[in-house]
């Protein structure tokens, strides 16, 4: 077996995926194959120069993003019809492709990036997209008409800054559904190599420290649960669905 490479870290190697834990996902939906042949199993053995593809996707969203959205909807049994939404870190669209699928009436996409939104949600004329624009600096004039539901998948920024402001356009009995992503809300000496946190203990005060400043701005905690997929390089992700109170 000299030479030999794992299928999954082949995968990565041939920038099919980003991480390992994405691979193998892939390999366990049965999207991975070399040459005809599917792949059987994240581990076997593949030559360095063996023919390598992925075929189809395990999600219908424009990212793998809104697996994440999708699974908290369903747990929570919120229906979004009608919805007006806040997608705050908005990136390629998953989330919001999620909340136009499920009958959201106008989602506000978000992202202080540019040029990311995939192109089918830039065309939906329920889309407004505020590209290029902070969250922290959202005004009336981005956000016009109460907010029904907020939801984040934001990077490189705690909770805490990112979302006081989209939370301050909600109507009463909104919704609110984002994601913890402990390696971006814990001490520098607690993220490890590769800027993955992988001590439960830091998840869980973490997950009680985004919880606690939740609940001070007036909003109730109904639950934080584990993303149904790790982020980037492994990282283990929460979903915190809150009511304002």
């Amino acid at each position: 077996m000299a030479g030999k490479v794992r299928a999954d870290q082949l995968i990565v190697d041939r920038g099919l995926a980003e991480s390992r834990t994405r691979a193998q996902a892939l390999v366990m939906a049965g999207l991975a194959f070399t040459g005809d042949r599917k792949i059987d199993k994240p581990g076997q053995l593949l030559g360095p120069d063996a023919p390598l593809e992925v075929r189809g996707r395990d999600h219908p969203w424009v990212s793998r993003g809104g697996i994440k959205l999708a699974h908290g909807l369903d747990h929570m049994g919120w229906d979004v019809t009608g919805a007006v939404a806040i997608d705050v870190g908005s990136s390629t669209g998953g989330f919001t492709d999620v909340l136009l699928t499920r009958g959201a009436a106008r989602v506000y996409a978000v992202d202080s990036g540019t040029n990311q939104l995939a192109w089918k949600l830039r065309q939906d004329p329920r889309v407004v997209v505020l590209e290029q624009t902070s969250a922290r600096v959202l005004t009336p004039a981005h956000i016009p008409e109460p907010i029904d539901l907020v939801v984040c998948d934001a990077s490189f920024i705690g909770l805490a800054k990112v979302l006081e402001v989209p939370l301050a356009f909600t109507r009463p009995d909104a919704r609110l559904l984002a994601l913890i992503k402990p390696q971006f809300e814990a001490g520098r000496e607690e993220v490890g190599k590769g800027g993955v946190v992988r001590d439960p203990a830091v998840h869980a005060r973490v997950c009680d420290e985004v919880s606690a400043w939740v609940g001070a701005q007036g909003w109730r905690v109904d639950a934080v649960i584990p993303s149904p997929i790790t982020g980037p390089e492994g990282n283990v992700e929460f979903l915190l669905a809150g009511y304002r109170d």
